[in-house]
């Protein structure tokens, strides 16, 4: 049996991997993020007795790696040492605690993606911020959906950019002229910059997502603000705009804690109120079949362009917009739907 523990750094992902008496079997080896795909080769190359181990501030390379084969758990916080500012621990450390404490580690399932298992905990958190969102939604600055007079709908992306997927995106809203927001991760950002240059070019707006895609009630103050403001500097560098005011925590996850790190922060806090779970392996028939039927107006529709192979989510999109626009809907970004009708600003019922 190896045991491979996978880290993040603010350049990319390192790889550690060490045998049953608990030595390295090969060299640790610095994978930019642009080269994660030589990641999972390599991973798949370990043959079948793997054991691989991410810890919940990586969020970004396990449906990827559950889609080529492979066997992903999550080590959680009390099993591991302080993590840094901006980073993971160690990979050599998330495979000593594959070794040493296999049976406290969390069999990731792809249906249920990075948080498999804590659901309960995670929908509780939510629920306790119900006041804070409230509170944030006052001033100005939570946002689930927009007016419902307004026949008008907004398509957002998550966890890119990630190719091809996202250039195939941008291919089909430029084909039907529809804008959409795409909601970045830092990590990706650097490697795949001609992609948020696209996203500029053609008017659609971006915002951000964390560096990591980390659960954020795990997060620190200083580590929260971290993973906003270095991700804000690399979606402003990559894309040539500015640095963007909108912000989308991953899963949803936050407490009321989490809420007023938010509110200091100076963004807007995005969620949706339509969500197909186009992340977790499902056809595009249906993933386009349950957007049809959940949108009303003022919807902000949940996709995903990067976190895995999303060639479904490509091809339910000409069926999702046709069908929206033969309902008399208007596609427009998020902020502009902001701006029609601050009415919005509501937490969802």
């Amino acid at each position: 049996m190896l045991h491979a523990g996978i880290s993040w750094h603010p350049g990319g992902y390192r790889l550690a991997v060490i045998g049953p008496d608990g030595r390295p079997v090969r060299t640790p080896g610095d994978y930019p993020s642009h080269r994660a795909d030589e990641l999972i080769t390599e991973l798949r190359r370990l043959g079948d007795g793997l054991t691989i181990v991410v810890e919940s501030t990586n969020g970004t390379l396990d449906g990827r790696m559950m889609a080529a084969g492979l066997r992903v758990h999550r080590a959680d916080p009390w099993l591991l040492p302080d993590r840094p500012l901006l980073g993971s621990v160690p990979a050599e450390e998330l495979a000593l605690v594959s070794l040493r404490t296999g049976h406290g580690l969390v069999r990731l399932e792809a249906h249920r993606g990075t948080q498999t298992g804590r659901e309960d905990e995670l929908a509780a958190q939510i629920a306790s911020s119900a006041d804070a969102d409230r509170e944030l939604a006052a001033a100005g600055r939570f946002f689930s959906h927009g007016d419902r007079e307004r026949r008008e709908v907004a398509l957002t992306f998550d966890d890119g950019p990630l190719p091809p997927y996202t250039g195939r995106i941008l291919d089909v809203l430029e084909r039907y002229g529809v804008p959409a927001t795409f909601f970045c991760v830092g990590i990706n950002a650097g490697g795949f910059a001609e992609d948020l240059a696209r996203m500029r070019e053609h008017g659609h707006a971006i915002g951000n997502h964390t560096w990591s895609h980390p659960f954020l009630p795990e997060l620190s103050r200083p580590q929260l603000a971290e993973q906003i403001d270095r991700t804000a500097e690399a979606i402003a560098e990559a894309s040539g705009g500015g640095r963007p005011r909108l912000f989308r925590p991953p899963y949803g996850s936050r407490t009321p804690e989490v809420m007023g790190w938010l509110k200091e922060s100076g963004t807007t806090t995005v969620l949706w109120d339509v969500a197909p779970d186009d992340w977790a392996l499902r056809q595009a028939d249906a993933i386009a079949r349950d957007v049809l039927a959940d949108v009303r107006p003022g919807s902000v529709i949940l996709l995903h362009d990067g976190g895995g192979d999303r060639s479904p989510t490509v091809d339910s999109l000409p069926l999702i917009i046709e069908g929206l626009l033969e309902r008399g809907f208007d596609f427009v970004r998020v902020d502009d739907m902001i701006e029609h009708d601050r009415s919005g600003l509501v937490v969802p019922s």
